[in-house]
């Protein structure tokens, strides 16, 4: 049975969001290309044109263009694959599911003919803005670097630069795992790293040992054997989903300015389960030293937030569209869960292998935190050609270092601002009509929001999709293609190698259009 421990202190918070590292507060920063068929098949590329549920969420304007009162929702097959290079050793992984991901309605009330307010909208439109839903796996042989390296560093440097008291890790008699770790997280402000360090020490992890037992603030060393080849798997398992309910109202000025504003609810969970393994080829010694390590981490983040968007469409012409539109930062407030499982195997020569296990069997629960994600501007432009097609661009600036965790998030507020960027995204879609037939296609490229363009990559996307119009009822299908390389470390601290990451996502969407 497994024990809770609600950790408030502020430095032991900030010390479990670093440890998470930036990599997680840009996940709530990003969107993947969801919406309905009509808007995923010509790449989102909607902020002059409106009229599309999914298109309120570039441009709130976008539902003064129907016509009609509309009922829509859209079903979604996400499939994922990783292609992982670590070491010259190649894995993949892939994951596929499906999702109900978009479901919203918009009502238009016209105004008499005498006013030059033509109409007013009113719109609910769900969408689930990024599907957490995904599989890592890496392998391959490591020449240099053990997973110690990650326990050292919170050992050594743990207490604010200076390493962890062996009391905090060594067990006193009769004290279980679970009774020290749970100490740990409520009593110690570096509660976190103590917590690391612990689980690795000498007389329950046996990965790491004090350099001087007579001495209280020793230095540590690691028990995993020098200059080996460390064979090592790393699997992440991810499920979850970032939401977002807006509530739409828009108006139209002589049919030729139109006028929106959105309310956002986000809702997020995410569950992410970690497993790393790693085994040595050292020669044995009649001491025991460390043959195999096996580190389980389950994280779980849920919490809710707010934004607002306004933007306008004009109408410079019957055929062209200008559109421009205003996303504002993302409050958030989170919680993190974790729990932690530790299994080290010892070899000598001439003896039985030894294996320890730790299981604290403690979920820490972290005092919620505010994570603000950065604003974001979209101009766009759109020419339509009468009733047999249209052409529409949006490019939309995001800068990245303006990501904020509030507050005591100092260190890794700074490390957000010096390595993350201001971006661009260009999408462009297109679309031609045969009588009831519509034919769509589109284009989008986003560039990476680190400076260094590296740690995750540029991505470039290509849509496409048919749809059929039966009158009051539309039925739309879509196929979205998108790739991105990453290169981002296992651990955050301490062991910081990872894999390189070739991520290709196929998506397949489904709407069913109502017109009421």
């Amino acid at each position: 049975m497994k024990k809770y421990i609600y950790l408030l202190a502020l430095g032991f918070t900030a010390s479990m969001v670093q440890s998470q590292e930036i990599s997680d507060a840009l996940l709530y920063s990003q969107q993947n290309l969801n919406g309905t068929a009509r808007f995923s098949a010509m790449s989102g590329a909607f902020g002059a044109l409106g009229g599309d549920l999914s298109s309120i969420n570039v441009n709130p304007a976008g539902s003064a263009i129907f016509v009609n009162n509309q009922l829509g929702l859209t079903i979604s097959n996400s499939n994922t694959k990783n292609n992982s290079n670590y070491f010259g050793t190649k894995a993949s992984d892939k994951q596929s599911s499906f999702d109900l991901n978009q479901a919203g309605t918009v009502f238009v009330f016209n105004n008499k003919k005498d006013s030059d307010w033509t109409k007013i909208s009113l719109g609910v439109n769900y969408e689930n803005i990024n599907n957490f839903d995904n599989k890592l796996f890496s392998s391959g042989t490591n020449p240099n670097n053990s997973v110690d390296k990650y326990f050292l560093s919170y050992a050594n440097t743990g207490n604010n630069g200076a390493p962890i008291p062996q009391e905090f890790v060594n067990r006193k008699t009769n004290e279980s795992i679970s009774d020290l770790y749970t100490y740990l997280g409520n009593n110690l402000p570096n509660g976190f790293a103590a917590q690391q360090a612990m689980i690795a020490f000498y007389d329950q992890g046996f990965i790491i040992d004090a350099v001087d037992v007579n001495n209280p603030n020793s230095t540590y060393s690691s028990l995993v054997p020098k200059g080996g080849n460390y064979y090592q798997e790393n699997s992440v398992v991810s499920t979850g989903y970032n939401g977002k309910l807006s509530f739409n109202a828009a108006t139209s000025y002589k049919d030729k300015l139109f006028i929106g504003l959105n309310l956002n609810s986000h809702f997020t969970d995410l569950q992410k389960n970690s497993r790393f393994y790693e085994d040595n080829n050292a020669a044995l010694t009649s001491d025991y030293t460390v043959s195999q390590i096996q580190f389980d981490n389950i994280l779980n983040t849920y919490g809710n937030g707010f934004s607002f968007q306004v933007g306008a469409i004009t109408k410079l012409t019957n055929e062209f569209r200008v559109g421009l539109a205003y996303e504002s930062p993302t409050w958030l407030t989170l919680t993190d869960e974790l729990s932690q499982k530790l299994t080290v195997v010892s070899s000598a020569s001439n003896a039985n292998d030894a294996t320890e296990v730790v299981d604290p069997r403690v979920v820490n629960i972290y005092e919620p935190y505010k994570l603000q994600t950065p604003s974001k501007i979209t101009g766009s432009l759109a020419y339509v050609f009468g009733k047999s097609g249209l052409i529409s661009l949006d490019y939309a600036m995001k800068d990245y270092s303006n990501i904020k965790l509030k507050s005591g998030f100092d260190a890794l507020n700074n490390d957000i601002n010096s390595l993350l960027d201001n971006t661009g995204e260009l999408r462009i879609g297109a679309e031609y009509r045969i009588k009831a037939v519509s034919f769509r296609g589109g284009y989008r490229y986003e560039q990476s929001p680190y400076k260094n363009g590296i740690t995750i990559g540029d991505l470039t996307g290509y849509s496409a999709g048919l749809g059929y119009n039966f009158g009051s009822t539309k039925l739309d299908l879509a196929y979205s293609y998108a790739k991105r390389n990453t290169e981002q470390g296992f651990f955050g601290k301490g062991f910081t190698d990872g894999a390189k990451i070739d991520a290709i996502s196929n998506n397949l969407f489904v709407t069913l259009m109502f017109e009421l």
